[in-house]
Formats: structure tokens, sequence, C-alpha cells
């Protein structure tokens, strides 16, 4: 996948309805559709290479608040959403499995009868 990055070097995400989606392309063409589309078409561009699972696996969690991907936004029906749901990333990243409330709802060590 590739996946931009902002002048920042932060993956490109967007908010929408409490969750955070990060971009990502299967390939360079549907990247620079994605960018035309925009008006961006001129502009460099960076962006890393980042397997799939990894992004899923790895980076979703790390956002820290739910979190979800989009492959080829802007390409009609070949678009795809990855929903931050169990079975899609892992359950300490999901919102419909309860583990984040879970971590949340769990008392800090020595606090307890407080």
């Amino acid at each position: 996948m590739l996946l931009p990055l902002t002048e920042d070097g932060l993956p490109l995400a967007a908010d929408r309805d409490g969750i955070r989606w990060l971009h990502a392309f299967s390939d360079e063409t549907a990247f620079a559709a994605w960018a035309l589309a925009r008006g961006e078409g001129g502009r460099e561009w960076s962006y890393q290479r980042v397997y799939g699972a990894r992004l899923l696996d790895v980076a979703v969690p790390a956002v820290g608040v739910p979190c979800g991907v989009v492959v080829d936004a802007g390409s009609g029906p070949e678009a795809m959403l990855f929903p931050p749901v169990g079975g899609i990333v892992p359950e300490s990243a999901a919102v419909d499995t309860g583990a984040r409330e879970r971590r949340s709802a769990t008392p800090v060590a020595g606090s307890a009868g407080r």
C-alpha cells in the first residue's frame, strides 16, 4: 500500500463521525487519480510503502483513537473501507469489542478502596 504523508511526515488522515480514516492507495495510478480529483495533482507527495496487514495490525492501534483505513479513496466502486471493528483491526483498536471500555475502566494499581 502507498500511505501518503503530510508535510509534517504524518500519515494523511481525515476525521469523520468520531473515526480517523487513514488514506492508503493500492498503486500510484489510484494515488495520482485521487490527487488530481483534489486539485493537487501538480504537487509533490511524500509517501511510505506499507504492507496492508501491517497498516491494520500496527498503524491503526498506534493512532490512539478509533481509526480505520480507506483504500483508493475517490475510485468509485473500487474504493474499500476497513473500519475499526473486530475481525479487521486488533481487538485493542476495535470499537465494537468493548476492549476500549475495559481498558479505560481498569483501576490504577494501588487505587483500590480509595
